[in-house]
């Protein structure tokens, strides 16, 4: 039952980059609009992904799994029907805000009716899975649903979905809640939105409007001084949505810093993925969809044994290595043109994907294991939160490397090129930077990045003190890839 809502969300995440350049032909709009539509709903769940869990534990779980699903579905009624950009942004943003509920409480009530240990790791390892499936089936469920009906149909496909939730749900889930969960952070929760979201703003926009513009040049002043704000509040709160003394810990801020660079390069550049294979190599949309299958597949299959391998080798060995694999992948993905062939290119999809996978679940058990056990839940989630702000950050920035290398002459192709190599060369100084500092560091990080055991999701019997926070474990999250293929049409992202 829960299980389902999660994979609701995965498909759903996957499905929509399918639809993007028939939302392009059909709205009016270009790269700009394209990327909004993705980053409207990302940015609201990595803002809101803490939030949700608090509210779960306090209100209770089984009354914000079932509001969630009623706004996810309800959401995804009105992009369905959205007549123009405007309206879709602001479903997507509605889709972002339900989403932000139905997964960490959905992983709450899975927690919650599991209490043995060995139970709640088959029903973790369940939920999991079925993140697994919806993330490798939304590429090709969304290339077929397009090709055939249009864009909405991918919305449509969720509404049956919720109305079974939904049903079901208040029928036969039983509700938890925890009394003694901490209080909503409203100061921290709205500034962090309003920071990050202008931000974005700012960096989407810069590219149409010029970076020296005033409109761009105010937006970057005042992200700078609601983040700014955001960071004096926190300090000063006796229970902050983000406890600015766990950075002191050098694997928490390493394991963080890295899992934004992940969300980074792997959000950023599934953005462009299947556009590749249709706009500059010419696939029909349904290939495309299965072009772009190696490196999601490599994320399932490879994820349920990172932890394994971290527990075995050590965290540093395993994140720098997986790490290094995803840099290659994409700058190997940078030299790719229109005349390579098929053959020459899966495999770059499926060792970026590799990588992906082995840096994934090692970083978010590396920083519970940074941290004492009251913290290991609030570990989990600022680890997703991280990852998801690194998304947004991604689709923005690099959508931003497109544009310019097109508005100064050069091709789509070149632009693409550009921005796979941009996000490669991230992830692979990261790669090195990750693997010198702990290499430096002292006794803790030694423990927690060599030899102590980071054995994160469906393996891990440890359930972190809020669940709900630790929603990515074990499995590719929520915003995993947005990349899958794109409707065929006559122009390129302008």
């Amino acid at each position: 039952m829960t299980c389902l809502g999660q994979f609701m969300v995965l498909l759903d995440n996957t499905i929509v980059g399918a639809a993007l350049p028939d939302m392009q032909q059909r709205l009016g709009t270009g790269l700009t609009g394209l990327q909004w539509i993705v980053d409207a709903y990302v940015l609201l769940v990595a803002m809101l992904l803490l939030s949700g869990g608090v509210f779960a534990d306090r209100f209770g779980r089984k009354r914000v799994y079932l509001t969630g699903v009623a706004v996810f579905t309800a959401a995804s009624l009105l992009c369905s029907l959205a007549p123009s950009l405007g309206w879709l942004i602001a479903g997507r943003v509605l889709q972002g805000v339900g989403a932000a509920a139905l997964s960490p409480a959905s992983l709450a009530l899975l927690t919650a009716a599991h209490p043995v240990p060995q139970d709640r790791i088959k029903a973790i390892g369940l939920w999991a899975g079925l993140s697994g499936i919806g993330l490798a089936a939304g590429p090709v469920a969304g290339g077929v649903l397009t090709d055939a009906f249009g864009w909405p149909a991918i919305f449509l496909v969720n509404l049956p979905i919720g109305a079974v939730l939904l049903l079901v749900g208040l029928r036969h889930l039983d509700e938890t809640r925890n009394p003694g969960a901490p209080a909503i952070d409203v100061p921290g929760t709205v500034l962090s939105v309003l920071g990050v979201g202008v931000l974005t703003y700012g960096l989407i926009e810069g590219g149409a409007r010029g970076w020296t513009s005033p409109v761009i040049l105010g937006s970057f002043a005042v992200a700078a001084v609601l983040l700014a704000a955001f960071f004096a509040v926190e300090a000063r709160r006796s229970a902050p949505m983000l406890p600015l003394g766990l950075f002191r810990q050098r694997l928490f801020t390493v394991s963080h810093t890295a899992m934004g660079v992940v969300g980074f390069a792997l959000m950023g550049s599934s953005f462009f993925f299947s556009q590749f294979f249709v706009y500059v190599q010419g696939s029909s949309i349904l290939r495309a969809g299965l072009q772009t299958l190696p490196l999601s597949l490599a994320m399932v299959v490879v994820s349920p044994y990172a932890g394994r391998l971290a527990a075995r080798y050590g965290f540093r060995v395993v994140v720098t290595t997986g790490l290094a694999l995803a840099g290659l992948g994409l700058l190997a993905l940078g030299t790719v043109h229109a005349d390579t062939g098929y053959g020459n290119v899966w495999w770059r999809l499926a060792v970026a994907g590799t990588g992906f996978a082995l840096t994934l679940s090692p970083l978010t058990g590396a920083a519970i294991q940074s941290v004492g056990p009251q913290e290991g839940g609030l570990a989990s989630g600022i680890s997703s939160t991280a990852r998801q702000i690194g998304a947004v950050l991604g689709v923005a920035v690099l959508g931003a490397v497109v544009r310019a290398r097109r508005s100064g002459g050069a091709s789509f192709e070149t632009g693409l090129d550009d921005a796979f190599l941009a996000a490669g060369a991230l992830t692979l100084a990261t790669a090195v930077v990750t693997g010198l500092w702990l290499a430096r560091s002292g006794p803790a990080g030694s423990r927690a990045g060599e030899s102590g055991p980071v054995e994160s999701g469906p393996a891990d019997s440890r359930p972190a003190e809020s669940p709900q926070a630790a929603q990515h474990l074990g499995g590719p999250g929520p915003d995993a890839v947005t990349g899958s293929p794109p409707r065929r049409t006559g122009s390129l992202p302008r």
